[in-house]
């Protein structure tokens, strides 16, 4: 049974005229007898009979038209969904990131949606993760991308890739030359981290308590850039997700074990505000472009960049 079938059932049934349902459904009389003896052959009941020049509906027709027409009707309005998603989405779309994920991950994918739908007006804030998750419960934001809020949270949280942190230092640090370094050799090693309010500092004290190591924190600051300045002027060390970290010749971006501190970042949604066509849009363009971030591993990332700076990397 094909949807042919059911259109020319169904106009056949309204005008009960062969001729008329024909000219309805655009093709020959001859076209539609014959469609319709295939329809009720494979039925295996009679759904019109033919009375001279009359044509009447039989009983199980009746049955039958009533689900015919709601099935057609169902199909219609799923492919005139298809077509209305494949239009230009408008509108505005709301996203908050936190400061990693705005360095390329974010930019990518705007870049990529704003060529498909250049009519919708993209409003990216850098906000810490605590405070997307705040806002996005008072409605403030559409969505966020960010960690798994806390366990009281009424938000959606959707996994998107993992990510280790690594240690970097000046390529002076006495640890420049390290291919892995344990959690427990930190332990009194000067260090510039985020501060405390930071879901990312919170996991790193996690991991230092579970290695039985006290890192000596001589500063905190709250952007990635400021600590990485430090670092390469400085002898100290710091901790930060390897998309964070820019082509940089004299830092050395080294592995972690024993914890290898691991953050999974994710979709944050209010499930209580339905996603409008450019929120859903922008959602499965970042699913998209998370399959191909994967894991970031640590000695892939900097033998990369390594060689983009210029340089045999002395870690790798």
């Amino acid at each position: 049974m094909e949807l042919r079938h059911l259109r020319y059932f169904i106009a056949l049934a309204g005008s009960l005229n062969f001729t008329r349902a024909a000219e309805r459904v655009h093709v020959t009389q001859s076209t539609l007898s014959h469609q319709i003896r295939q329809l009720e052959e494979e039925i295996g009941q009679r759904l019109f009979d033919r009375v001279g020049k009359r044509v009447v509906i039989t009983a199980a027709g009746e049955i039958f038209l009533d689900y015919a027409t709601r099935a057609l009707r169902e199909i219609d309005q799923g492919l005139g969904q298809l077509k209305q998603s494949a239009a230009s989405i408008t509108g505005e779309l709301r996203v908050g990131t936190t400061h990693t994920f705005n360095q390329s991950f974010i930019p990518e994918c705007m870049a990529t949606f704003l060529r498909h739908h250049p009519t919708v007006q993209l409003v990216i804030e850098e906000l810490a993760a605590d405070t997307i998750a705040a806002r996005l419960e008072a409605r403030e934001l559409d969505l966020g991308v960010a960690y798994r809020p806390e366990s009281n949270s009424t938000l959606r949280f959707e996994p998107l890739f993992n990510e280790e942190l690594v240690l970097v230092v000046s390529d002076a640090h006495p640890l420049a030359n390290r291919k892995r370094i344990r959690m427990i050799e930190l332990h009194r090693e000067p260090m510039v981290l985020l501060p405390a309010s930071f879901s990312t500092r919170r996991l790193l004290n996690e991991c230092f308590a579970a290695s039985g190591a006290e890192p000596s924190v001589v500063a905190e600051t709250n952007t990635i850039a400021a600590m990485l300045g430090m670092v390469a002027r400085v002898p100290v060390a710091a901790i930060v997700a390897p998309s964070a970290i820019t082509p940089n010749a004299a830092l050395r971006v080294i592995p972690m074990e024993n914890p290898a501190p691991m953050r999974t970042p994710g979709l944050l949604l209010n499930p209580a505000v339905p996603q409008n066509r450019a929120g859903r849009a922008f959602a499965g363009l970042l699913r998209k472009q998370a399959i191909g971030a994967g894991v970031v591993g640590a000695t892939r990332y900097h033998r990369g960049h390594a060689e983009d700076a210029g340089h045999t990397p002395t870690n790798a």
